[in-house]
């Protein structure tokens, strides 16, 4: 039975390395502000760039509660985490770590290279609701409107895709209207 009360988390995957001035940074900035507004928490991979600006607009919101932000990290080194993670779990996971990053409610992704890349396949493969800002470059435009494979992973939801958006609110809205729709857990792989 699902706990009511228990705020969703949401995961933002992207490039490593961002221009604070840039493009990616406030796109993930801005969806990090976003989704804590909305009442939802932020998982990130834990490291610099995307994820370091994700959590930061997090922290900006003003409903920002400590233990809002999560960093999943590749080593054991919890000291590796950016300075907005207030939640680090060391996993000394290496790049597996990634699916645990991508097992949350929702993956939003802004940019993105082969570790994100990594991680909107396990996002796929664990049937979670993927968006991705189609404007941010990366694997993210790549991917944005499009299946992953012809595995039909909802069959009541014949659009299913990743979900391009291209602002903060449109990822919003479209993560409200969606969410409660993508309820299934992977179960392992079949043969």
């Amino acid at each position: 039975m699902e706990n009511k009360d228990r705020r969703k988390i949401v995961s933002v995957i992207g490039n490593k390395q961002i221009e604070k001035d840039g493009v990616r940074y406030r796109l993930a900035f801005e969806i990090g502000k976003a989704l804590v507004d909305n009442g939802y928490r932020v998982q990130t991979g834990g490291g610099q760039g995307v994820m370091a600006a994700a959590l930061e607009g997090a922290r900006a919101s003003k409903n920002y509660k400590e233990g809002d932000t999560i960093a999943i990290l590749p080593s054991f080194d919890s000291e590796t985490a950016n300075e907005y993670a207030d939640v680090v779990i060391p996993t000394g996971l290496d790049v597996m770590r990634n699916g645990l990053v991508a097992n949350a409610y929702a993956v939003i992704g802004v940019g993105g290279g082969a570790g994100t890349l990594c991680e909107y396949a396990f996002a796929w493969s664990m049937k979670r609701l993927i968006l991705a800002f189609e404007n941010s470059g990366g694997w993210s435009e790549k991917l944005a409107n499009t299946r992953l494979d012809d595995v039909v992973r909802y069959p009541n939801i014949p659009e299913d895709k990743v979900y391009g958006v291209t602002t903060a609110d449109e990822a919003i809205k479209l993560l409200n209207a969606n969410i409660s729709r993508y309820t299934s857990r992977h179960g392992g792989i079949k043969f």
